[in-house]
């Protein structure tokens, strides 16, 4: 897109600052659209964001001018939320026990998407026209996707699963909870499906009140280790390729595959979740803080490496500490938060990782000045920090742990 744009005769401010757009709508709208999904119910939500997505790519293949260029990244940046939403679906089909095995596999699924799709847009932009070509097909892509939205089985048995597999493994409750219990989350969705027919004004009003209810909550904490881990992560990455060419000599294709190794691990390790989770005996908790420590003690490998075999060793095994966090840390959201409000929790989530990303860049910069392994050593005191944080709070975590385990 950068090239684009410059094509299209802007400059590099220009192009910065609609570069930065993108970036900031998606920083405000992530908890707003994820709240409303918990208004209106996640089958017109996810919709609504597939279809607005759809048509920002489509204006973007019909970019001719700077401005054209600029009014397509604003349906996307602020309703580009498809996979936040997707999370929240799934977190209320299934039941707490089996929510981080099948968010790694959700999480696994993204990342070859993510592997493949820059492979083929590479492809086609080398072609005449191929930026607009690669336009198309998203918008392409996105209708697709919608029409699948669509042809799902919506139905209240589909979103009663999750009650169905929680009651199925346990006997502490009794027949009257049971009721008020499917009661309760029956007619939740009754109010969920009509409220996408409700006045604006009401629908904005709930999303505010939901928001203020997660601001007054007690998971500050927990939000606070995601950003610390967050920005410890993009340091990392920051100048991964220049610190390599100046450390070991090596050059940005080698740093290229490098990535692209680490990613198809990542992939590995979504889909590897499940055993190890199951090892863990299901404690999100526990899993959380090992992996963070192993994250945490990776980087400080890769930031006192002598070779670049030990920068290798240290990118393997961080590919699978990172990906096991990332759900580990949206399963604690969730446990911690409740499922009432996940689409509010992921979005909130969401809007703390992109402030993560508006900060690393800065913290990168100035700790650069001093050395190469700047970044990376800033990276291992703020994952430190979280882990001192995590350590803190082990009983409000352990306490929440012990419920879930309880209700399997």
């Amino acid at each position: 897109m950068n090239l684009h744009i410059k094509s299209l005769g802007a400059s590099h401010t220009v192009a910065g600052i609609i570069g930065s757009l993108y970036g900031v709508m998606q920083l405000f709208s992530s908890t707003f659209v994820g709240c409303w999904s918990d208004i209106v119910g996640r089958r017109y939500s996810l919709l609504a964001c597939i279809l607005l997505s759809a048509l920002g790519y489509f204006l973007l293949g019909n970019s001719t001018t700077v401005f054209l260029f600029a009014i397509s990244r604003v349906p996307v940046g602020i309703f580009k939320h498809t996979l936040s939403i997707s999370k929240a679906l799934l977190s209320d089909l299934v039941s707490e026990r089996d929510r981080p095995l099948v968010m790694g596999r959700f999480n696994a699924a993204s990342s070859v998407g993510f592997i493949l799709g820059p492979v083929v847009g590479g492809y086609l932009a080398e072609f005449e026209g191929g930026f607009y070509q690669t336009s198309f097909i998203c918008a392409s892509i996105f209708f697709l996707n919608g029409g699948l939205v669509w042809m799902l089985p919506w139905s209240e048995e589909n979103t009663s699963n999750r009650d169905h597999y929680q009651d199925k493994g346990t006997n502490s409750f009794s027949a009257k909870s049971n009721h008020d219990l499917h009661l309760k989350s029956a007619t939740s969705r009754a109010v969920t499906d009509s409220s996408f027919f409700q006045s604006p004004w009401i629908q904005v009003a709930a999303v505010l009140k939901k928001i203020k209810g997660i601001a007054c909550s007690n998971l500050w904490d927990v939000f606070l280790v995601r950003f610390l881990m967050s920005v410890a992560i993009l340091l990392y990455y920051s100048n991964f390729t220049l610190a390599l060419e100046e450390r070991f000599g090596v050059k940005p294709l080698f740093a290229g595959y490098l990535i692209s190794y680490s990613s198809a691990l990542g992939v590995l390790a979504g889909c590897l979740l499940g055993p190890i989770t199951r090892l863990y005996q299901h404690n999100t908790y526990r899993l959380l803080l090992h992996s963070s420590t192993f994250t945490c003690v990776l980087i400080l490998l890769y930031t006192s490496a002598l070779s670049i075999w030990m920068v290798i060793l240290s990118s393997t095994f961080l590919a699978f500490s990172t990906t096991i966090g990332r759900t580990c840390i949206i399963d604690l959201e969730l446990t911690v938060g409740g499922n009432e409000a996940s689409g509010t929790l992921l979005g909130v989530g969401q809007s703390v990782t992109s402030v993560g990303r508006i900060i690393a860049p800065l913290l990168s910069g100035i700790a650069q000045e001093f050395s190469p392994c700047g970044p990376p050593s800033l990276a291992v005191g703020l994952a430190l920090v979280a882990i001192v944080i995590m350590n803190a709070n082990k009983q409000k975590y352990r306490s929440h742990g012990s419920v879930k385990l309880k209700d399997q």
